[in-house]
């Protein structure tokens, strides 16, 4: 559910840079937010 979220924020940042939208820097974020979420799951998921 959780990569689904991320590849779809992928897309839509991909295409805010693209069309340059003023919400490609919120887009961002979101991207940036949901990295980092996927990263510590992945690093609990180890233990």
């Amino acid at each position: 559910m959780l990569e689904i979220i991320a590849i779809v924020l992928v897309v839509l940042w991909v295409l805010g840079l693209v069309s340059s939208t003023s919400m490609g820097g919120f887009i961002h974020i979101l991207l940036v937010i949901a990295v980092i979420v996927i990263l510590v799951r992945v690093i609990q998921g180890r233990r």
